[in-house]
């Protein structure tokens, strides 16, 4: 893959995380540990951490942020950045602090100049996240202290030379779908998370203890008026048991 106009290194880093992301998705099943995103990968002799204790992070490496992480939420406390799918189907994701010229937000607002990429990483549950990457940084707003950004494509469905904003959607329709769904997907794994902590991460039936063919069941549907997804909602089951339980051929009681 040819590289032009970024730098040798950013692109290398970036292109190396992502790669490293997806390894690790299929590796882990979809969330992420804190641990590996703390340790990160070796680019050169030098280790690149992808997170920090902030929520928009640079590893010493580069110049400019390469992650952007929104908290796993905290029960009975309110997250301390509203991060949240907006209006136009895109994230939109807070300002650190309300100092609209901190490096931080300085970084994220020359990633979106120079239409360079980077990872968002979403708390599931303490300790679990999933990566979404690439994601670009589309829109700035001081007065409500938000940037917006958009999901790009990923490096793979590409070929031939091509530089990191070749990744981006130019299409506004397929940049708000793609970003949507990626959003519903988080939100979908926040519910099995949550679900598969509540029963000890063990089918409800048989008692598998593989976390990798476990799967949260709605007991009620999504488009039930009472089908939403809190663990009260859920079922942990394997998958074998997950499809018996969708075609009806075992279920759940009211007064079990």
């Amino acid at each position: 893959m040819a590289l032009r106009e970024t730098g040798e290194v950013d692109s290398q880093v970036r292109l190396r995380a992502f790669d490293f992301l997806e390894q690790q998705t299929r590796l882990h099943g979809g969330t992420l540990p804190w641990k590996v995103l703390s340790r990160g990968f070796d680019h050169e002799g030098r280790r690149v951490p992808l997170v920090g204790p902030q929520g928009i992070f640079t590893p010493a490496v580069l110049d400019l942020p390469l992650t952007i992480t929104t908290a796993p939420p905290v029960p009975g406390k309110r997250p301390p950045y509203d991060d949240e799918l907006g209006a136009n189907d895109l994230l939109r994701y807070r300002y650190r602090g309300t100092d609209v010229s901190h490096r931080d937000n300085v970084g994220l607002r020359e990633l979106r100049r120079r239409r360079i990429p980077l990872i968002y990483l979403h708390g599931v549950v303490e300790g679990y996240y999933m990566a979404s990457c690439p994601v670009f940084v589309v829109g700035d707003d001081p007065g409500t202290l938000t940037f917006t950004v958009a999901v790009g494509r990923r490096p793979a469905e590409l070929s031939g030379p091509l530089g990191l904003a070749d990744l981006e959607l130019e299409d506004e329709g397929e940049r708000r779908y793609a970003t949507r769904a990626t959003i519903v997907r988080l939100h979908q794994q926040s519910f099995r998370m949550r679900v598969l902590q509540a029963y000890r991460e063990r089918c409800a039936i048989c008692r598998l203890r593989h976390q990798e063919l476990l799967e949260a069941a709605h007991i009620l549907p999504d488009g039930h008026p009472r089908g939403r997804p809190v663990v009260p909602n859920g079922l942990a089951l394997c998958s074998l048991h997950h499809a018996a339980f969708d075609r009806n051929v075992l279920g759940v009681r009211p007064d079990l």
